[in-house]
């Protein structure tokens, strides 16, 4: 349990890169003893991560993990530990099956392009929002017993 501000800090960078590798292992289609296995750790210790259960697991390790997977990350302090984050980048969405829809692709083309016309301080402000936004949905499922999307 989290004692103080730094301790605080330093859970919610855990939980938030957890959050980040376990959407690019979902995203991958692998099962956890595959990605595990890529991975060279523990599957147990890939579903506690995947599950959000990190209290016992350094942010080092999680470090190491997002280098492995090559996972574009930013890590964010702040005076206070609700500011703290992390933020992939740069990851290519999951494109599940769809039917083509032309008012559909137009709205991705205009998104892609808005999105290019950020600057990158304005595209990394988008990024945190979201990931704080994503986060907060994330603990919230966590506080209520339910597993995270995926997971089940």
């Amino acid at each position: 349990m989290p004692r103080n501000d730094a301790d605080r800090t330093i859970q919610a960078l855990r939980s938030d890169l957890a959050l980040q590798i376990a959407r690019h292992v979902r995203r991958s289609g692998q099962t956890q003893v595959a990605a595990a296995r890529r991975l060279a750790m523990p599957q147990p210790t890939l579903s506690k991560i995947m599950r959000g259960r990190v209290e016992a697991v350094s942010l080092e390790l999680l470090l190491k993990l997002a280098v492995r997977l090559e996972l574009p990350v930013v890590l964010q302090t702040g005076k206070d530990p609700s500011e703290a984050g992390v933020y992939a980048s740069g990851l290519p969405e999951a494109t599940p099956a769809r039917l083509p829809s032309r008012l559909a692709d137009a709205a991705r083309l205009a998104a892609s392009e808005s999105m290019r016309a950020l600057t990158p301080a304005q595209r990394l402000e988008a990024h945190q929002k979201h990931s704080e936004l994503v986060g907060a949905l994330h603990r919230a499922g966590l506080e209520h017993g339910r597993p995270p999307r995926g997971t089940r």
